[in-house]
C-alpha cells in the first residue's frame, strides 16, 4: 500500500494519471503541448507522461478545440479511454458540438450500445487578471446536458481519487480544475474517489453550506469565523456536481433546517438555483428559512483585480449569507 504523500494538485493529477496509465494500456492523454517537448502542458500537470509512455499515448496536439474532441471521441468508441486537455475552460465552446451533441449523445442514440469513456480535463478560475475570456466556471452548462457527469475537485486527494474514477467511468465526464487551487499542497492517500459522492468536511448543527472547489475552500474559511461567533456551519464538498449526492445534502439540510449554496460561477441560473430548487421540493417542512445563494456577478469576469475580487465570491459574502439564513 502507498503510503500518504503530501503534494499539491497538479502533482496529484500527474500521479493520477501516472497510475491510470500504468494500469490501462488503452487510457491516452491528449491535447495542447501535453508532451514533454513542450513541458508537460502549460501548467506542467502531464510532465513525465511522454517521456514514459511514449508520444503515441500522450500527445500533443494542434491548437484545434474540435480535433482535440473528435479525436478522443472517435479513440473512445474504439476501446480507448482518453484524457483530453481543453486548455481553459472558455475554450470549451469552441467544442461545444462534439462534446454535447456527440460525446454526451451516443449512448442515448444507440441504445446502450455505444460508451464514451473519456475524461475532459479543463481549467479555470478568477484571481489571476485572465480577464473574460479565460476565467469562467462554466460547469451548469454541462450539468444541465444529460449524458455527461461533472466533477470539480477542491483538495489534491479528491483530484487525485477522482481522476482515477473519471478514467473507469464508462460516460463522459467533464473534470474542472481549479486554478486558484494548483498549488495548495494537502495529504493525499492514493485511494479512488466515487463519483458522485459529497464529503462533509466539517460538521455543524446551525446551517449547511453546499460548494464544490474554490468555493468549499471559502466555505471552510467562512466556517472557521463563523464559530468564532458561536455559529456552527456544517460545510459539504459536492465534489461531483452532476449527478450530486442527494442523500448527503438532504441529511445535513434536514439536521440544521438552513442552507446556503456557493459556487464561483455567476449566481444567475446556475448549479446553485437547481440544488436550492429542489431542497425548496424536498425539504420543505424541514426548512427554516429560505435556501440562500452565492455566486459571481452576472458579469463577464472583470480583467481589473479589484472588481475582479468584487466580482466572486469571498468567505465575507458567504457569512453573509449564513446570517441572513439564520434570520
Amino acid at each position: 500500500m502507498t503510503e500518504p504523500k503530501k503534494m499539491n494538485m497538479i502533482e496529484a493529477i500527474n500521479a493520477a494519471l501516472h497510475a491510470a496509465c500504468e494500469a490501462n494500456p488503452k487510457v491516452l492523454a491528449l491535447g495542447e503541448d501535453l508532451a514533454d517537448n513542450e513541458e508537460g502542458g502549460v501548467i506542467g500537470v502531464t510532465k513525465g507522461l511522454s517521456t514514459k509512455f511514449g508520444t503515441d499515448r500522450i500527445k500533443s496536439t494542434p491548437i484545434s478545440e474540435q480535433a482535440i474532441m473528435g479525436a478522443a471521441i472517435g479513440a473512445s468508441l474504439v476501446g480507448y479511454r482518453p484524457v483530453a486537455e481543453i486548455m481553459l475552460m472558455n475554450f470549451v465552446t469552441v467544442a461545444m458540438d462534439m462534446i454535447t451533441n456527440h460525446a454526451a449523445k451516443l449512448r442515448f442514440m444507440s441504445g446502450g450500445q455505444t460508451n464514451v469513456p473519456i475524461v475532459i480535463r479543463t481549467m479555470t478560475g478568477s484571481g489571476f487578471s485572465q480577464g473574460g475570456q479565460h476565467s469562467d466556471y462554466l460547469e451548469a452548462w454541462f450539468a444541465h446536458t444529460a449524458g455527461i457527469k461533472v466533477v470539480a475537485p477542491s483538495t489534491p486527494a479528491d483530484a487525485y481519487g477522482l481522476m482515477l474514477s473519471a478514467i473507469e467511468d464508462d460516460d463522459p465526464v467533464m473534470f474542472i480544475e481549479s486554478l486558484p487551487l494548483y498549488w495548495t499542497p494537502g495529504e493525499v492517500d492514493f485511494k479512488p474517489v466515487p463519483l458522485g459522492k459529497a464529503k462533509i468536511s466539517r460538521e455543524g448543527s446551525d446551517v449547511t453550506i453546499i460548494s464544490y472547489a474554490t468555493g468549499a475552500v471559502h466555505a471552510l474559511a467562512a466556517a472557521e469565523k463563523l464559530a468564532k461567533d458561536g455559529i456552527s456551519a456544517e460545510v459539504i464538498d459536492l465534489r461531483t456536481i452532476s449527478p450530486w449526492d442527494r442523500e448527503t445534502v438532504f441529511a445535513s439540510v434536514s439536521k440544521t433546517g438552513r442552507a446556503v449554496v456557493v459556487h464561483e460561477a455567476v449566481k444567475e441560473y446556475g448549479v446553485g438555483a437547481e440544488i436550492s430548487a429542489v431542497l425548496h421540493e424536498q425539504l420543505w417542512d424541514k426548512l427554516k428559512g429560505p435556501v440562500q445563494r452565492v455566486g459571481g456577478a452576472y458579469s463577464p469576469v472583470p480583467f481589473s483585480k479589484p472588481l475582479e475580487q468584487a466580482f466572486a465570491p469571498n468567505p465575507a459574502s458567504i457569512i453573509a449569507a449564513v446570517k441572513v439564513a439564520l434570520g
